[in-house]
């Protein structure tokens, strides 16, 4: 009776491990990082290569695909100002530009469009 348990034993744990090894395993790879591309021009959308008067062209552009106009163009002629860079295009891109990308609202929202 002993031997009998003692063999159903050893085939229960031979089964579980058997069992573990066949389980997939699960490895994290780490995501790359974006990077941002190369084949759009620095001036005017890293910090500080715009001049003040500058300002006004590069929020109209920024702005032209959204359907709020004014305030739009109001909070990135004010961003503008202070950072004295727009990221490019109408939407997106702000790691070009630090200063606008972290500039934030009292509730922790992007203040720049």
């Amino acid at each position: 009776m002993a031997l009998k348990l003692l063999v159903i034993f050893m085939c229960i744990l031979l089964h579980f491990s058997i069992v573990d090894n066949h389980k997939p395993k699960i490895v994290q790879v780490p995501s790359p990082s974006p990077q941002p591309s190369t084949n759009i021009p620095s001036y005017g959308y890293t910090p500080g290569s715009l001049k003040p008067q500058e300002c006004g062209e590069r929020c109209t552009m920024r702005c032209s695909k959204t359907q709020y106009k004014k305030p739009c163009l109001f909070f990135c002629n004010k961003c503008c100002a202070t950072c004295l860079c727009v990221p490019p295009g109408t939407y997106g891109n702000k790691e070009f530009c630090p200063c606008y990308n972290n500039w934030k609202t009292k509730r922790g929202g992007p203040k720049c469009p």
